[in-house]
């Protein structure tokens, strides 16, 4: 098959799945269109604001979860460096964390309530 082929396989293709989802598929009606809550009618507005410290304990979980992902390469890189470079890298990255928790804690930004 030459390039071109391909080329115009892979047009064909894309404008046929185009055509069949806006065209065939979609098929508003109220519905579709209407705001979805377990199955109950929608209780007030959907803008309400959200307290701060929700999205401050999902920024320090995703923190600590990339914390894991960096400390689990260790074994690996015990085999491949020296042990001492390791075991100072992993006790760098420890402090950092630890470091900053601690600030964070001082500057009472886990607290729930204000």
């Amino acid at each position: 098959m030459s390039l071109t082929t391909l080329i115009m396989m892979a047009l064909l293709t894309a404008i046929l799945l185009y055509t069949i989802n806006t065209h065939v598929l979609y098929k508003p009606d109220m519905n579709k269109m209407s705001p979805y809550e377990c199955g109950f009618d929608p209780l007030g507005s959907a803008r309400t604001p959200i307290s701060i410290q929700f999205f401050l304990i999902a920024i320090l979980f995703i923190l600590f979860d990339l914390e894991i992902i960096l400390l689990l390469p260790i074994p690996w890189s015990m085999n491949t460096n020296p042990p001492n470079t390791a075991i100072l890298l992993t006790l760098t990255i420890l402090l950092i964390l630890t470091a900053g928790l601690m600030y964070e804690w001082s500057q009472g930004g886990l607290e729930w309530t204000e």
